[in-house]
């Protein structure tokens, strides 16, 4: 009975990430990726001279600075040993942009369209054609539909096959907005963090609601996380042998979603040891930073406040996406350290990059 209601109720959130997905892609115009021009995506820069150069003098560049200077200096009450000192960041909206819509949601979507022609039977869809419309009425009716789409265009191919599509997308797509590569989108404050981090002994990982095939195609390029240390979503894969070589296919089914209480498991079951920092943007960080902060050794709970509207967007408990509202109540009430992007951070992205 217990394991029909945990079914149930992991299908139930699925089925509400889904509407507010499908909300957002309303919102956002089912955006077009844009023309086939490629730009080099900035990479996580070593520590500079000045610690944390874009972030603003204030009260979070000071936590953070004396909080690593705490854990890391040796004699101190706080100290903690290098094999314990372990980051997890959030992605979407944490590492790199979210508005108007989830990237790898776009890229999924672009898959649907791509994969039209193959399905002819589609053309009766009451859910193809409201996507292919941007109906928002109809769509708000086929979201069981519309999600079973993108499960089948997301699937049947090998992982490889899968990875190349991944790195097709990122380097044509553009945002609608800046017109830049999604992997251009990432937070400059955020690899100097990055990189300060690793550079004073502790091990980055991503923990997101994305999925691990789409992350770990740029992870280590973009932030300097290899593969092994990005958490995420997944979807089932099976083995078998194609044309006389081994291969994994993808199938049509959620293997484990990394999302909400998610998170907390998915660190429990990929590194074995509760993190000393957690930093997330939203109610979907919301469990990853009470299990952080839930320690009796030092920790450091973070949340980035979308606040700027002029350089990225300004978003929180009303949001379709990246919807920051309990986390931001217990953030205050637990004195968590909340980061403004418009006062505490000099620039948004890298040099050149949507600004």
């Amino acid at each position: 009975m217990l394991a029909h209601r945990s079914i149930r109720q992991r299908a139930e959130r699925l089925l509400a990430l889904a509407a507010t997905l499908l909300a957002a892609l309303v919102i956002a115009g089912c955006a077009n990726p844009g023309d086939s021009a490629s730009a080099s995506s900035p990479q996580a820069q070593p520590a500079a001279t000045a610690v944390l150069p874009s972030w603003r003098d204030g009260i979070a560049r000071e936590t953070i600075i004396h909080f690593v200077d705490d854990v890391t200096r040796q004699g101190s009450p706080s100290y903690v040993p290098p094999d314990e000192r372990i980051a997890v960041f959030d992605n979407d909206g944490t590492l790199w942009s979210e508005q108007p819509l989830y990237f790898q949601f776009v890229f999924m979507l672009d898959q649907v369209k791509a994969a039209a022609p193959k399905h002819p039977e589609w053309r009766n869809n009451p859910a193809f054609r409201a996507l292919a419309a941007h109906d928002q009425a109809a769509l708000a009716g086929q979201q069981k539909e519309v999600m079973k789409l993108i499960a089948v265009a997301n699937s049947g191919m090998s992982v490889d096959e899968y990875d190349s599509t991944i790195r097709a997308w990122l380097g044509r797509a553009k945002h609608p907005k800046f017109r830049r590569p999604y992997t251009e989108l990432v937070y400059q404050p955020q690899l100097e963090l990055l990189a300060y981090l690793r550079a004073n002994g502790f091990k980055t990982y991503i923990v997101s609601g994305g999925t691990v095939e789409f992350m770990r195609v740029f992870a280590q390029r973009v932030y300097g996380i290899p593969p092994e240390q990005v958490i995420g979503s997944s979807q089932r894969v099976k083995y078998e042998m194609r044309d006389g070589k081994p291969v994994l296919v993808r199938e049509p089914k959620l293997d484990f979603v990394d999302d909400g209480p998610g998170k907390p498991v998915g660190i429990y079951r990929n590194i074995g040891r509760r993190p000393v920092l957690a930093f997330g943007n939203s109610d979907g960080d919301l469990q990853m930073l009470q299990y952080t902060a839930a320690q009796t050794g030092p920790h450091l709970a973070l949340l980035v406040h979308h606040d700027d509207a002029a350089r990225e967007f300004a978003y929180d408990r009303q949001s379709k996406v990246g919807k920051l509202d309990k986390a931001w109540d217990e953030a205050r009430a637990k004195g968590w350290t909340v980061v403004s992007m418009k006062d505490d951070w000099n620039v948004i992205y890298p040099p050149g990059a949507g600004q």
